[in-house]
């Protein structure tokens, strides 16, 4: 398998293996004008397998939906081939319009116009709970 190196762009490294995909969508890499390779089930020292993402352009992402998803993935910036930032992002407080709240009796479900909104009620255990009716995520 080949995948060249991005000269400028992003790469998110790291992520638990089988949720690459699940990233892909919810930042709306699909929609995205410009390479795109999304690795899965690659053999990590540090974590066994991982899922590895390169986007081949400089494009705005919403790190909330990384920390949401895998707040152990690392994002590395790259300008002009080099490696000029590396962060890992921690599970945000709260995360809107990611997820949709699975109760069918939500208000969510009733007013289609109201943001999707959910807050970080147990941080061990990743749970998330609607802002309206308090389901949890998991």
């Amino acid at each position: 398998m080949n995948i060249d190196s991005i000269k400028n762009g992003i790469v998110i490294d790291h992520i638990a293996a089988g949720k690459g995909m699940q990233l892909y969508y919810l930042l709306g890499l699909d929609a995205l004008d410009c390479s795109v390779a999304l690795i899965k089930n690659v053999a990590s020292r540090k974590i066994g397998r991982k899922d590895i993402i390169k986007v081949d352009a400089d494009v705005p992402l919403n790190l909330d939906v990384i920390g949401f998803v895998d707040p152990e993935a690392t994002v590395n910036i790259i300008r002009d081939s080099r490696l000029v930032e590396k962060k890992t992002i921690p599970m945000p407080q709260t995360v809107t319009n990611v997820i949709k709240c699975k109760n069918p009796r939500c208000i969510t479900s009733v007013e289609q116009d109201l943001p999707q909104v959910f807050q970080l009620t147990d941080k061990e255990n990743k749970v998330y709970r609607c802002l309206y009716c308090e389901t949890k995520t998991n």
